[in-house]
């Protein structure tokens, strides 16, 4: 039974590795329905949440979550097994796409197939964009207003403010923005008699 829940974890995450073009937030689509739909092993709401901690922790949203749900399913082999799956087609692919950028780089069918590429990875970044905004701004909360998180809402403004007119360290409001998610949540604990 083990074997083949590794075989399975390998599988879907060598499709997600296959099939992940532009990077892990153009892959979130990909990895939701792997994990959240066909198989499962997470529920949307611990998916937005391994994605949450996926994006904190060092390393590439995808092989952060192969880990993360190989070691939750399977323990460490499974995290192996989901983490290799994942990261094999990028190897294989990018070991002879580089030779052959290497042979070919002047043609220009390359340099158009490369720029066709472009408004794909944008479509993926948008789905898997609009899919953490329904996750995170759209559930019961205790600042809710007609179903919508205020709080969901308000960090993430103001964060994209501080980012885009200060430039400030992502991780800083990464960091920020847990210790007010932490006060809300005490806050509401406080509130509710709890």
């Amino acid at each position: 039974m083990k074997n083949i829940m590794l075989l399975d974890l390998f599988l879907s995450f060598l499709q997600i590795g296959c099939f992940s073009v532009g990077g892990g937030l153009a892959a979130l689509p990909l990895i939701e329905e792997q994990i959240v739909s066909v198989h499962h092993w997470l529920t949307a709401d611990e998916f937005a949440k391994l994605i949450t901690i996926s994006e904190m922790t060092p390393g590439p949203i995808a092989v952060n979550s192969a880990s993360f749900v190989g070691a939750r399913i399977a323990g460490v082999s499974g995290a192996l097994v989901a983490t290799l799956g994942c990261i094999l087609p990028s190897c294989l692919i990018v070991s002879v796409l580089a030779w052959l950028y290497l042979k070919y780089r002047g043609l220009r069918l390359v340099t158009s197939a490369l720029k066709g590429l472009r408004p794909v990875v944008v479509g993926l970044i948008g789905s898997a964009a609009y899919s953490m905004i329904q996750s995170g701004w759209f559930t019961p909360a205790v600042l809710s207003v007609g179903g919508v998180d205020i709080a969901a809402v308000g960090l993430s403004l103001v964060s994209f403010f501080v980012l885009r007119k200060w430039k400030c360290s992502p991780i800083i409001v990464i960091f920020g923005s847990g210790c007010v998610g932490l006060i809300l949540y005490l806050l509401s604990l406080c509130c509710s008699g709890v």
